[in-house]
Parts: C-alpha cells; structure tokens; sequence
C-alpha cells in the first residue's frame, strides 16, 4: 500500500478554498454514486506484464469493499477496462513516441484475446456491474464514452475514482469526469501508481484543483450514513 503523505502545501489550500471544511463533497447520494474503478487488468497488475504497478494488487480489497458498501447501499459499480485499438495505425502520435517493440506488445497484450486484458483474478466483479471499454487513457475519450453513456443513463452526478495508475490513466479519467461536471474523488487508498511520490503529487493536485480525495472507510462510512436517513415525502 502507499505511504500517504500529500505536500501539506496541497491540503492547506485545498482547505482554504472549500471556506476550512476538510472535503469538498460531504454528502453522497447512493443512487446517484458509481465506483468507477480503472484498468484493474493483469496488464496493469500481474507479476511480469510490462506496465505492472505491483501496489495495485494491495489495493483490490480495498477497492472490493468499496464496490460491496455501494452495491448496497444502491449505487452503481463500473469497471474500466483498456483494449488497443484494432486499427494499428490509430493513436500514431503514441505509436511514434514509443519503440515499436513495445508498442506492438502492448497491442498483443491489450487485445480482447490477449493476456493483459482480463480484469485481475482478485477483484471481485459481479454480474450486476458494468464493464466500459476505453482505448485511451481517459474513459471520456471519445467523447461521449462508454462509461459517460453508463452514467448518464443511471443519473450518476458523483464518481468515485479506483484503479491504477494514479498519475496516468485514473487520473486522466477523473480531470476529464471533473471538467464534464462530476462530483468526482479520488479514494486515497483505492488508488496505485509506481512510487509513492507519483501517488501522492497526483491526488495532492487533484484535490486542490479538480475535485476531492477521501479514503475507503471515509466514503464507506458517508454512503452507510446517506442510506440510513429516511427519504422525505
């Protein structure tokens, strides 16, 4: 698991900016939650894949318990997974930018058929979740997605960002989540990156500029909390 310790300079003014109240969102309304959780995939996450962030494999129980409380309480589980494009010549501005060896294994790898595809044997997927395909790092792009046509035919207003890597692809999906007008967080411990240092720049400067970071027991507690009060008449 990572050691968090985001720059106080972050938390200072992020708490400036929300008047001293310690998160901009306080409140979740179950209904209109989706855990989003993003390429928890044996690329990403199992022993010997090229992209492997080896913290992602501590994170699924966490990211598991998170799917379960929302599951329950009424909210939505989405699961994000990352397939290279069937056009070999799409995306040739990445393509350039990488040696062709290792561009070619990431299209083998990230095929539908192929051995990085699959979501990683530890998380727990349920039949009633839904899974959107993406072919870059943001789950917006194109836009409209997948993932934003799931949302919005579930009136989902707030996501609640997992998965790996923090600074790459979680990251790149909740700015974007952000500036299309979701209440978006990034669960502190739900999240895995390479180093320490990745982790915690990226959620330090999400929660100052785009949106909120909270861990799993704080999301937890405010969905059990949310689904105990009474509906009004």
């Amino acid at each position: 698991m990572h050691k968090l310790e985001i720059d106080p300079w972050f938390t200072e003014r992020a708490r400036r900016a929300r008047g001293d109240r310690p998160f901009a969102y306080e409140r979740l309304e179950s209904a209109r939650t989706a855990l989003v959780v993003v390429d928890m995939q044996n690329y990403f996450c199992a022993d010997g894949m090229p992209s492997c962030a080896p913290v992602a494999r501590a994170v699924a129980p966490n990211i598991n318990r998170l799917a379960e409380c929302v599951r329950a309480t009424g909210g939505h589980v989405i699961w994000v997974q990352t397939a290279s494009p069937e056009d070999p010549e799409e995306w040739a501005n990445r393509r350039e930018a990488t040696r062709p060896e290792s561009w070619e294994s990431r299209r083998k790898l990230l095929a539908p058929d192929g051995a990085g595809y699959p979501i990683f044997e530890t998380c727990d997927v349920r039949p009633e979740d839904r899974i959107a395909v993406k072919y870059r790092y943001s789950a917006f792009i194109p836009y409209p997605s997948q993932l934003d046509d799931m949302l919005k035919e579930n009136g989902i207003d707030t996501l609640l960002i997992t998965g790996v890597a923090t600074s790459t692809c979680c990251e790149s999906t909740a700015r974007d989540a952000s500036m299309w007008g979701y209440r978006t967080i990034m669960v502190s411990d739900g999240n895995a990156d390479q180093t320490d240092a990745l982790h915690n720049h990226t959620l330090g400067k999400f929660m100052v500029t785009f949106g909120d970071v909270q861990s799993t027991d704080e999301l937890i507690e405010k969905l059990i909390v949310e689904a105990a009060v009474p509906a009004a008449e």
